[in-house]
């Protein structure tokens, strides 16, 4: 496209991407030697003149890395994000503890950096989920600490592929997730938010109203509240792109949803209540992990999810790392 060659060009990062016979997952986007920009501001623009470009490139991908470009601070992501021009999505149903650090930013999950987060959908246990969603490097992690992203349509052939029956009847079920909250966050765990910020109240009369709009049930203990939700599809229909996707939190909720108030093996079950199989959902950890591509943070990347193509996850890391997010309706 020329609007590429004006400004962006796809580049190559080895052992980091797939090739999908039309396409490469992640597109790789750095700034053309012969246009380099010089400033924040030049980067924004072309953001803005080459949108219909990078939004056509994001869904035949399904997640874009920047790297390269003048992306500094904070401040400097929330701009990025601003050019998009996609709408901003409230935190509100989500498990991670974060933190707003300026306008539309937030840090990613705070759990401790020994603690691997599973791969999931943003926000798939919930209705209101964003449909993209940016990454952005602020420190490069001492060792470790990559972002390991997998195409949701390619788990789920794989595993229809392999496991018909069980697909068929979460597809006819459903899933069910139950989690336990604290009042306050719990940074030691990675689900570990608190019932107050995940409902952005302390009036439990407006919790109940906001869980209530996302079809979730609360059930108030002496020191916090059990959540239920469901029965919620565990695959969706991407009209975008035609297809099928693995659109669920089941993986990171049996393997990752554990605390001192949380036994993940309990969190997630089918719609009606019956346990799911733990050898199947070990195997379908295993597919993730074998379909995955391992992107490596430096400081200054920028990654566009779009959240209906692509599952994340975050592998353990050495300090120091930090990567902050944004989420998009």
């Amino acid at each position: 496209m020329a609007a590429q060659a004006e400004y962006f060009i796809e580049t190559q990062l080895p052992n980091h991407q797939k090739h999908y016979g039309s396409f490469t997952f992640p597109s790789i986007l750095s700034p053309n030697p012969k246009s380099s920009p010089s400033s924040l501001s030049v980067f924004t623009e072309a953001i803005k003149s080459h949108k219909p470009f990078l939004d056509s490139l994001l869904l035949k991908s399904g997640a874009l890395l920047f790297r390269g470009f003048p992306v500094k601070t904070a401040k400097d992501f929330n701009d990025v994000v601003e050019a998009f021009g996609f709408e901003e999505l409230p935190y509100v149903g989500g498990a991670a503890p974060r933190t707003n650090v300026v306008g539309r930013v937030f840090t990613a999950n705070e759990s401790p950096p020994d603690q691997k987060i599973p791969f999931h959908h943003e926000m798939a246990q919930v209705p209101e989920f964003p449909s993209k969603l940016f990454f952005f490097c602020e420190v490069e992690p001492g060792s470790g600490g990559e972002t390991p992203i997998v195409l949701s349509h390619i788990v789920y052939e794989k595993m229809k592929e392999k496991y018909p029956e069980f697909v068929d009847r979460l597809e006819a079920h459903g899933l069910l997730y139950t989690r336990v909250l604290g009042e306050d966050d719990d940074p030691s765990s990675p689900i570990g938010r608190g019932w107050k910020s995940t409902f952005l109240t302390s009036n439990k009369a407006v919790a109940e109203e906001r869980a209530a709009k996302l079809g979730m049930k609360l059930e108030w203990l002496s020191d916090g509240v059990k959540t239920v939700m469901g029965p919620i599809p565990a695959i969706k229909y991407d009209k975008s792109r035609q297809r099928k996707i693995w659109f669920n939190s089941m993986v990171a909720a049996y393997t990752g949803w554990e605390d001192s108030r949380n036994d993940p093996v309990k969190a997630v079950t089918f719609g009606d209540g019956q346990p799911l199989p733990a050898d199947i959902i070990y195997d379908c950890l295993k597919i993730l992990e074998d379909e995955c591509v391992p992107i490596p943070w430096k400081k200054g990347d920028v990654m566009l999810i779009d959240n209906l193509a692509t599952l994340h996850s975050r592998r353990s890391f050495d300090p120091p790392r930090r990567v902050l997010a944004s989420l998009c309706k």
